[in-house]
């Protein structure tokens, strides 16, 4: 979606809402540990995208309870701002982290390849035989 100042602020609003309500108003013990990564609003405020993030072994279980909860949390946010109508909300799992991760393990995990010299084509320079004796 389109971001100007005025939709990154409700965004940012809308996500701290619904941090709030998953962490103190909704009591169930499998959205334990759940971070609220983001969420969009649409311009209109009648559909909202939120994005959260868990262990990956816990996604099924965890879009499981947001789903089961969905109802009880669009309640609760609709109560919790001042706007005019209380939008559908959309609960999506945040891979970024898990991406982020992956990549952080290959850059550790160098392949003996990347310390050979490579000419400008980027084959390995055979060492001269005359440079051997």
């Amino acid at each position: 979606m389109k971001q100007n100042r005025n939709s990154r602020r409700i965004n940012e609003e809308a996500r701290e809402k619904i941090a709030n309500i998953l962490l103190f108003e909704v009591a169930d013990p499998d959205l334990a540990l759940v971070t609220v990564t983001g969420a969009e609003v649409a311009i209109d405020k009648s559909y909202m995208r939120v994005y959260v993030t868990c262990e990956a072994d816990r996604y099924d279980k965890v879009m499981a309870a947001l789903n089961r909860a969905k109802g009880r949390i669009r309640t609760l946010f609709g109560h919790a701002v001042s706007w005019r109508a209380t939008p559908e909300i959309e609960f999506r799992i945040d891979t970024t982290t898990d991406e982020a991760e992956q990549i952080t393990r290959a850059l550790k995990n160098v392949p003996p390849t990347m310390g050979v010299e490579k000419d400008e084509n980027g084959y390995p320079i055979e060492p001269d035989e005359s440079d051997a004796e």
